[in-house]
């Protein structure tokens, strides 16, 4: 550990931007990141300020950062896989660092239709775990479950009258 040490701060001073660029590319190389998940990374790293933004100007002149398409394949896969709501998605954006001028243009690629499909097909799924219950208990469990991925309550009442959950 301590002979790495030795050789990020030896190679930091000979030829910083280079470590900066191989760290961030390393960083890349899992999943796609948005320039704000980088430049901590960096940072955090020890990589100077000017530096990690000289490298993430050229990572993005050469494509290989773009927030954008980055938030819209974070919101797709968001809403596929974890049928997460607008606000979620928005909020999951903002920590990792996308521009609220990025998250605004896709989320409004969002539709109402899109999003009410996607809360319909969790609800249902959750509906089929919990269906041994009382009447009170699945309506409690299937709304709950639809606020914690972040739906509004016209929504989740609009799903909730749609598979015919009340609470009696």
């Amino acid at each position: 550990m301590k002979l790495q040490r030795t050789l990020t701060s030896k190679t930091v001073e000979s030829d910083p931007y280079s470590l900066a660029e191989t760290i961030a590319l390393i960083a890349l190389g899992p999943r796609a990141k948005s320039r704000g998940e980088l430049f901590a990374h960096l940072k955090k790293r020890g990589i100077p300020e000017d530096i990690a933004n000289a490298v993430l100007f050229r990572l993005q002149e050469q494509g290989l950062v773009n927030d954008e398409e980055f938030a819209r394949a974070w919101s797709e896969s968001r809403q596929r896989a974890k049928k997460l709501s607008k606000r979620v998605i928005a909020s999951e954006l903002q920590g990792k660092g996308v521009s609220s001028d990025v998250i605004e243009i896709v989320i409004a690629e969002i539709d109402e239709e899109g999003e009410y499909e996607n809360a319909l097909e969790f609800a249902t799924r959750k509906l089929r775990s919990v269906s041994r219950f009382e009447t009170e208990v699945i309506y409690r469990r299937v709304h709950s479950a639809l606020m914690r991925k972040g739906y509004g309550s016209s929504l989740i009442n609009r799903v909730l009258r749609e598979l015919d959950i009340s609470p009696r």
